[in-house]
């Protein structure tokens, strides 16, 4: 069994058992699309746009659209960037299958840097987010370790196929400070020297309760 086979697999055994479940599934899926546009050697422009559900697809958890402007510098190992985002989350009243929306707007400065390990890459992220949720003002620090791990080593014409995860927790300024932690690990194939399409499983984990995701991620460079 080749590794498309197993990519196909791994989608369809993760997604069919949770079609027709709404609220009462703790296990949902998030659909993904992350661009980079290179405006000129140091400036870059990003997008993202983020479909999150409470199943497989069809009941809406929130909808996530992100831009920035971003300056990179220190050979391509750094970025500093700062940009918006609007979120429109979909959230269920408890003991109800009604739901409530609540609109947010975000301001956001964030700073990459990238390590390379042999074959292995490494990349850090620092993001402070000031928070306009509804009539509520909130500020929040996350810190995201990601690894990329080709996996056929050195020989480039072969490194398509890849393992990806991630760790990132999330940190409040004032209140209960701890937020959430996000864990993730995924399969990669690059369909292009700028496309790349990821599927994996996100475990979420809240100060008194976690939820699990499938993760459909699609990354875009031009």
């Amino acid at each position: 069994m080749n590794i498309k086979t197993i990519m196909v697999a791994l989608i369809l055994g993760l997604m069919l058992p949770n079609l027709g479940h709404s609220q009462e599934s703790n296990f949902g899926n998030w659909l993904i699309y992350i661009g980079n546009k290179k405006i000129d050697q140091k400036w870059n422009l990003h997008h993202e746009v983020q479909y999150r559900n409470y199943n497989a697809i069809g009941d809406l958890e929130q909808l996530l659209l992100r831009t920035g402007l971003g300056r990179t510098f220190n050979e391509g190992k750094n970025n500093l960037l700062l940009g918006y985002g609007y979120i429109l989350s979909e959230n269920y009243i408890e003991s109800s299958d009604d739901k409530v929306a609540v609109n947010e707007h975000r301001i956001y400065q964030q700073f990459t840097a990238k390590q390379k390990v042999g074959v292995v890459k490494l990349n850090h992220r620092y993001r402070f987010e000031q928070r306009f949720v509804e009539a509520d003002f909130k500020m929040r620090f996350r810190y995201f370790m990601g690894i990329y791990i080709p996996l056929y080593g050195k020989e480039a014409a072969k490194n398509k196929y890849y393992l990806s995860g991630y760790n990132e927790i999330f940190l409040n300024t004032k209140s209960s400070i701890f937020d959430r932690n996000r864990t993730y690990g995924g399969l990669g194939y690059h369909i292009s020297t700028n496309i790349r399409i990821e599927a994996g499983y996100m475990n979420q984990f809240f100060e008194n309760s976690s939820r699990d995701q499938f993760n459909i991620i699609t990354y875009v460079n031009f």
